[in-house]
């Protein structure tokens, strides 16, 4: 069996690695270690665009998103616009675990998440929502999906994207995000969908997302990337193929390629990364009891 291995997105993914890697050391399943990693993440209130701390919509609320899928049963679930729920991942687990459905949404979500014994709480900091004052967008603009060049009126959307390997051979997959800051009420990217912000699959791949989810939801992104491994690439030539179907697409609607990132892992333990040009994406390797911080490819 390959040694563990634990990969995340952005710099703040050290937190979740160095979580999760001490688990997976331990002997512990993949999906334990990725779900407690992200949750250490959504804790951290200096992380502005997942969990407590998020930075609000359009309206001033902040709503989350998550979802996780188990490698080995292809289980798998999803929340979406959560209000008042810290650790949507955990919750997105009960969705996999608790229920038949695969993704619940909104007040539904949150009824689900007072049934399973979690705590409402107020998502908000100071300074978070110092932050949502300052960068608000003015003069009748708050909603705007899209501004007229294809760019997000604000440009935190990181989201956290966790991928284990464990002892048994077996991965999993978590992301967890705030979304978009200043989106419309109600919007839903890529976090909570699988086969767009996430896909793992044990005879394949795990693969994940981060950025503007709109683009990865358009070519299917973390599918695309696992079903490349299926089809025998490397992880890196998994995630630049998904980069360039991100690519493809923004040509084709004539439009510059908005920030997109994905990471991936194989059963053997290998891992990939790229992203769109000009995204500047690190990434977070956990193996052999050491955290690393990587630099992403840009693919153009």
């Amino acid at each position: 069996m390959p040694d563990p291995v634990i990969i995340a997105t952005w710099p703040f993914g050290m937190t979740a690695v160095r979580k999760g890697l001490a688990l997976l050391e331990a002997g512990k399943a993949a999906l334990d270690a990725a779900i407690l990693g992200a949750q250490a993440v959504e804790d951290d209130p200096e992380v502005g665009s997942v969990g407590y701390g998020g930075i609000a919509n359009a309206v001033g609320v902040v709503q989350l998103d998550a979802c996780v899928m188990d490698g080995k049963t292809l289980g798998c679930g999803g929340v979406a616009g959560v209000e008042n729920v810290r650790h949507v991942a955990a919750l997105a687990r009960r969705v996999m675990e608790e229920t038949p459905h695969v993704l619940l949404v909104g007040e539904g979500a949150r009824l689900f998440a007072l049934e399973q014994g979690f705590r409402l709480d107020t998502l908000h900091t100071p300074e978070s929502i110092a932050e949502w004052e300052k960068s608000r967008p003015r003069a009748g603009r708050e909603g705007r999906d899209l501004a007229p060049e294809g760019t997000f009126p604000s440009d935190s959307h990181d989201t956290v994207t966790v991928l284990a390997l464990d002892q048994t051979g077996s991965l999993a997959g978590v992301c967890t995000t705030s979304g978009l800051a200043h989106k419309r009420h109600g919007r839903v990217g890529d976090s909570p969908l699988i086969g767009a912000g996430l896909y793992v699959d044990d005879h394949a791949g795990a693969g994940g997302g981060t950025g503007v989810g709109e683009e990865i939801v358009r070519v299917c992104g973390s599918m695309v990337l696992v079903e490349a491994m299926r089809a025998g690439k490397s992880p890196q030539e998994a995630c630049e193929l998904a980069i360039a179907r991100v690519n493809a697409a923004a040509v084709r609607r004539g439009v510059h390629p908005a920030r997109v990132a994905f990471i991936a892992l194989d059963p053997k333990g290998r891992t990939g990364a790229a992203c769109t040009k000009g995204a500047k994406f690190e990434y977070a390797v956990g193996r052999k009891g050491k955290s690393e911080l990587h630099t992403a490819r840009e693919t153009g």
